[in-house]
């Protein structure tokens, strides 16, 4: 007998995925970006992106299903995210799939958007051991998170206390005059750049901050530091060395992740991390990790970077999980949750 046949949608930002996962196997993974229309605004509007997501959710279903050469009436069961994200996009995903399943007569799943990052890994690299740590990063979320089972089970060890790196990065590029978003463009300056030329801080690294803060995050103290070095470099005529700046602070970035990471990974006796979510796409951060896990022995799986940003395959393949579980569909009378803990795997 085959795998239930799951179809997958993401809607909490700005990207609308679908996507259709059969057991572990990708069928088909659909996206439409509305990137670009908040590019002039330097940051996501969340009624542009509700717009986007209405007028994109049809036209990116029908496109997959031909794409799979799959009707719609062979999907088994619906999964879509139901938080944590920006609550109109969230609605527009949520209504889209509650209308799906009572007009199939299918079970729905409302998943856990970062829990997905994390499972969208399975597609790749095929089920998680018994226990793995996860550490998903993105524009809104850094969060380190342990695994015994990602249907069921997840423990948030650490979270951002206040701006996640991807959110840092964008407003340090900002703060260098780049385009948004920041990343990108950080990054590849950062290939150019001395990650040694300036010390920026790392914040909650101190012996002080192990007992309360061991697997927390902070970049906001970080984003302040580059901001008060440029402004000192500015008012004493100098000009600011871009690569040297970019490289500083995405080293800084990468140190703290991987350090608190692989930490996390010895104390609690896990030999595989998985690392996720957009900001996983960062060259300093994937060098770093290979290396201080390749001398700690862990064994580190990435997704390739298409499955790291927002995509409906992660929402599919953690949907297929929780299928496979036995767990019971949620209920249709289901809310959306800008702020889901991550301990909540699905509704």
């Amino acid at each position: 007998m085959s795998e239930p046949l799951v179809l997958g949608i993401e809607t909490s930002c700005d990207e609308t995925g679908v996507a259709l996962v059969r057991g572990r196997e990708l069928l088909v993974d659909q996206v439409a970006s509305s990137m670009e229309e908040h590019a002039r605004f330097g940051g996501i509007i969340p009624e542009v992106a509700s717009r986007a997501h209405l007028e994109a959710m049809v036209p990116t279903i029908q496109s997959a299903l031909a794409q799979a050469d799959v009707d719609l009436s062979e999907v088994d069961a619906i999964a879509v995210t139901a938080g944590p994200g920006l609550v109109g996009p969230l609605t527009i995903g949520a209504s889209a799939a509650k209308a799906l399943a009572v007009g199939l007569g299918k079970p729905l799943y409302g998943v856990n958007h970062v829990i997905g990052h994390a499972a969208v890994d399975e597609l790749v690299h095929g089920a998680f051991p018994e226990r793995a740590l996860a550490l998903v990063v993105s524009g809104g979320h850094s969060s380190l998170l342990l695994v015994d089972d990602i249907a069921s089970d997840v423990t948030e060890l650490g979270q951002t206390l206040d701006d996640a790196a991807g959110e840092a990065f964008d407003k340090v590029g900002r703060l260098l005059g780049l385009p948004y978003p920041g990343g990108p463009h950080i990054d590849r300056l950062a290939r150019e750049g001395d990650p040694e030329a300036i010390r920026f801080p790392r914040a909650l690294t101190l012996p002080k901050d192990q007992a309360e803060h061991a697997y927390d995050f902070s970049f906001s103290g970080l984003k302040t530091a580059v901001a008060r070095w440029v402004e000192a470099r500015q008012d004493a005529g100098q000009d600011i060395p871009l690569h040297d700046v970019a490289a500083s602070f995405a080293a800084a970035v990468a140190d703290v992740l991987t350090v608190k990471t692989i930490r996390a990974c010895e104390r609690h006796d896990v030999d595989t991390l998985v690392i996720g979510g957009g900001f996983s796409a960062n060259s300093q951060l994937r060098e770093m990790a290979a290396a201080r896990c390749a001398e700690a022995g862990i064994t580190l799986r990435i997704p390739p970077i298409r499955y790291c940003t927002d995509n409906g395959a992660m929402i599919a393949a953690l949907g297929s999980a929780v299928v496979r579980s036995g767990a019971p569909a949620s209920d249709l009378r289901f809310g959306v949750d800008s702020s889901m803990p991550l301990t909540l795997v699905h509704l």
